[in-house]
């Protein structure tokens, strides 16, 4: 009777949990779609400019914004995956345990703070840094959203890369030593390729949280609602566009119609995601068993 009672608690939170997932992409498409239809896909999709306030012609392209999104995503990923790959291998594989009881702890407080602190950092600290050394007249671009993300995406990429590191057999391990190679070839040559499947499930779920941030990227990338040329140009992502704009247009609208689209199209990039990390974890944990 308990274990039933139990089954049914479980099975009703994973249905309940389906049915939001499903509310929320309805919310979304059906709000968008008057846009979608009068507008077409076209017009959000293959178009730079994002102007509907405009007196003479309003447009409605978010090319530019999704350009954006992905630069201070994966750039954020390129400073926190090597940083957190190699974080990961220290704590599984090298750290004494004090160390590791010490270290463990710390790098988990980053995932609880705020992220409206972190972008104020980005604005008082990280950005004037910026400014100085690339003679800016400010630093608030993309370089400085993807050192902050990268620094709130560590958490969770070095928590599932230890777990994948830790779960290598220490058979394999062994046999590595016992045919004469060093700790160090070990962990590279056999550790990580080992655990190569948690690690992207790891670098994957990492960019779902790049990629869906929003206060941070608001306060920390100078908004400018244009193609970045380069790392030191501001920029606006699609979540800073949501959050700047929504307050302010008239319900119904079209402009508030065209950032359900905006919205809708961050949910499918972001469940395209956490779907294929999902995929990658699952034939880990596969291979684990």
């Amino acid at each position: 009777m308990k274990e039933n009672a139990l089954r049914f608690f479980f099975a009703a939170n994973g249905v309940l949990a389906i049915v939001i997932l499903l509310g929320i992409f309805s919310l979304l498409f059906t709000e968008s779609l008057p846009a979608l239809k009068e507008l077409g896909v076209g017009e959000f999709l293959f178009h730079l400019c994002w102007d509907p306030t405009s007196p003479e012609r309003a447009s409605y392209g978010i090319l530019a914004m999704v350009l954006s999104t992905f630069m201070v995503s994966f750039g954020a990923l390129a400073i926190a995956v090597p940083v957190g790959v190699a974080c990961a291998a220290f704590l599984a594989d090298v750290a004494p345990p004090q160390v590791r009881e010490f270290l463990k702890p710390v790098v988990e407080i980053l995932a609880s703070i705020p992220s409206v602190v972190v972008g104020f950092l980005g604005v008082v600290l990280v950005g004037p840094f910026i400014a100085r050394l690339f003679h800016m007249p400010s630093g608030l671009c993309a370089l400085n959203g993807a050192l902050l993300l990268a620094v709130m995406a560590l958490p969770t990429i070095v928590s599932i890369c230890e777990d994948a590191i830790v779960s290598v057999p220490q058979e394999f391990k062994s046999a590595s030593l016992a045919l004469g190679a060093t700790k160090w070839q070990t962990l590279v040559h056999v550790t990580l390729p080992s655990a190569s499947s948690g690690i992207i499930a790891a670098v994957m779920l990492g960019m779902g949280r790049a990629i869906g941030e929003t206060m941070t990227v608001l306060m920390a990338t100078g908004n400018a609602a244009a193609v970045p040329r380069s790392f030191l140009d501001p920029v606006r992502t699609m979540t800073a566009t949501i959050a700047i704009e929504m307050g302010e247009t008239v319900q119904g609208s079209l402009h508030y119609q065209s950032l359900f689209v905006i919205g809708l199209l961050l949910f499918c990039m972001t469940f395209a995601v956490n779907v294929v990390s999902d995929l990658v974890l699952e034939r880990f944990q596969r291979v684990r068993r």
